[in-house]
């Protein structure tokens, strides 16, 4: 079971806003033209980056007059993103304190400040009242959360009557043993990968009812096909996360994963 030292430390990077712009000044972006789109390809860390982020941004029907809750924000790159979207109002919550130092310098360039607010914080323990938000948001986060039903119950806690949460994960559709490391873990000892079952059942036990389910599998191929012909065979002995990944989902045994569930109104 994934512990909540180890998830951070598997996270942890030092100065993470100053590596992202240091990237961004070797491909010729200046600070001053920072936006959350120009800062997509450096701090958007799930599969199918910020078109994924759009899709489920769509999914949710987000609006101005929403709250929405990002859990597991990492540097708020996807909180950014839909913040210019859709016009919405977004909280973002993470473990990782690194990630939210970073975040914070990334939405204060982005002029975000007052539209995006982030927290460290457990996603199963969150410092927010009940029925504080419309809708909520997690992108592949629940790999490293052993307790679904925790999170599932804290999440509910948190929505409005009505709301909605979208899950995208990584999810486990195959039989076969996942082949360490993966982005979201060195070991299995860190990760907390599951089918969707097991997030529906537990998603159902906090009180949601399951509205949609989507495969994604289709709509990442041609980012798992440009890993798998851009990076070379690892040398022995130096494995390659996201090699690893790629052979997981063309193999069938993980698949991305979309989720919604609705908290009755």
């Amino acid at each position: 079971m994934p512990k909540s030292d180890d998830i951070q430390a598997h996270y942890a990077g030092a100065k993470l806003a100053e590596r992202i712009f240091r990237s961004l000044e070797e491909a010729g972006i200046s600070r001053t033209g920072v936006t959350p789109e120009v800062l997509a390809p450096f701090d958007e860390f799930h599969v199918g980056g910020i078109t994924a982020t759009a899709r489920v941004a769509d999914r949710l029907g987000l609006d101005p007059a929403h709250h929405l809750l990002d859990v597991g924000c990492g540097a708020g790159g996807p909180a950014r993103v839909v913040a210019v979207r859709t016009g919405c109002q977004v909280t973002g919550i993470d473990l990782t304190p690194d990630f939210i130092d970073a975040g914070v310098e990334l939405n204060r360039f982005c002029e975000l400040g007052d539209q995006v607010t982030l927290t460290q914080g457990s996603a199963l323990d969150m410092p927010y009242g009940p029925e504080s938000f419309e809708r909520a948001m997690m992108l592949h986060v629940g790999m490293n959360i052993a307790d679904k039903t925790g999170l599932m119950s804290e999440v509910y806690r948190v929505l409005k009557p009505g709301g909605i949460f979208a899950v995208y994960d990584m999810m486990k559709v195959g039989t076969a043993a996942v082949n360490f490391p993966m982005p979201w873990a060195s070991t299995a000892a860190v990760s907390a990968v599951e089918p969707p079952q097991v997030y529906i059942d537990a998603a159902l036990a906090s009180g949601f009812r399951l509205s949609s389910r989507h495969d994604e599998t289709k709509a990442a191929t041609g980012f798992f096909r440009k890993i798998l012909e851009t990076r070379p065979e690892p040398a022995p002995n130096t494995p390659d996360r996201f090699r690893n990944l790629a052979l997981e989902v063309t193999s069938g045994n993980l698949a991305p994963t979309e989720l919604y569930f609705v908290k009755a109104a």
